[in-house]
């Protein structure tokens, strides 16, 4: 490996931008494990990575891509040898050192994952994301909140993390409603009730020009919002008592307009999903889990390849809200 290729963030002046550069291994950030990258995935940070004032870049030049599957080729741990398949994502890859969108990766070892029972494109299928909806769901199981308790919602349902929670709820015997902006679209909401909607709906609020109200009638034993904002607001004032809304996302807005009246009056739980700094040991746990029993059901459905070379239009079709399921970014071969 005396030189490889890369998808290289660069700002110039107010911009971004991002083209297929060569790079040697001494620009790669120290690390006791070296990794031939297979696949990445794209998510919703990768797209603000490259986007003038995104907020998640400490500087630049950068290969973006938060996460990665891959296999090593060169490892000083004993944890992980030559030939071993393993996935990384979170801590500061693909935002503060160079990230997926690389034939080659160096990490350190406990930042590390073995994909175990996961073939290395469903290990990038699932992703930030999809680990960000086992989180979420895991989150509601360990709150008590079970599938009789009544229906839960997923807001943002046609993203990343919102598709796939859609699925493990429903996988796990619970009545999902999902929440899209785009539920008028015919062909969204069918896609959604194949991964086991029993009910789409629109956006929520239904009105977004009413006042907001600190209470309004129970509607939902449990929540998985990806949206924030007056979403969120609106779902913590609808959830029934003693519930809990798992909550991961921003794109609607980062302010939350609320008051506590949820919380002390119906013992509404926000639970705050952050996969970034999740201690190793619990994140090989949950993706052990997504391996196995808590595996997604229909990654087929809510998957699309892309060459790496290519994802510069999928990033800005994600960070437009464009974008349905997950993509899978196809590194080795893709640049």
């Amino acid at each position: 490996m005396d030189t490889f290729q890369a998808l290289v963030a660069r700002q110039d002046g107010d911009r971004i931008t991002a083209s297929v550069e060569t790079l040697s291994p001494s620009d790669l950030p120290p690390g006791e494990v070296t990794i031939r990258v297979l696949y990445s995935s794209v998510n919703f940070k990768d797209a603000l990575a490259v986007t003038p004032g995104g907020g998640v870049v400490r500087s630049y030049p950068l290969v973006p891509g938060i996460d990665l599957t891959g296999e090593v080729v060169e490892s000083q741990s004993p944890d992980f040898a030559v030939g071993d398949k393993v996935l990384a994502h979170g801590y500061q890859i693909g935002t503060g050192h160079h990230g997926g969108y690389a034939e080659y990766v160096r990490l350190p070892a406990d930042q590390l994952v073995a994909l175990g029972t996961l073939s290395p494109h469903d290990g990038a299928a699932i992703g930030t994301a999809g680990f960000t909806a086992a989180m979420s769901v895991q989150a509601l199981i360990d709150w008590g909140i079970t599938p009789d308790a009544g229906p839960v919602v997923v807001t943002g349902a046609t993203g990343g993390v919102g598709s796939v929670s859609v699925d493990l709820l429903a996988g796990a015997g619970y009545r999902v409603v999902a929440s899209t902006g785009k539920a008028q679209q015919d062909q969204v909401a069918d896609r959604l009730k194949a991964l086991g909607a029993a009910e789409v709906i629109g956006r929520l609020p239904a009105d977004p020009d009413a006042k907001p109200r600190p209470l309004g009638k129970t509607r939902w034993a449990g929540a998985v919002d990806c949206v924030g904002g007056a979403t969120l607001a609106d779902v913590l004032s609808t959830i029934d008592y003693g519930g809990a809304v798992a909550a991961s996302g921003l794109t609607g807005g980062a302010a939350l307009h609320t008051t506590v009246m949820p919380f002390i009056l119906r013992g509404v739980a926000l639970l705050g999903m952050d996969s970034v700094l999740m201690p190793i040991g619990p994140r090989r746990k949950l993706w052990a889990r997504l391996g196995d029993s808590l595996r997604p059901r229909h990654l087929d459905d809510v998957t699309t390849d892309v060459d790496v070379k290519d994802v510069v239009g999928v990033l800005d079709r994600v960070r437009d809200g464009a974008f349905s399921g997950r993509a899978v970014v196809r590194v080795a071969g893709g640049l």
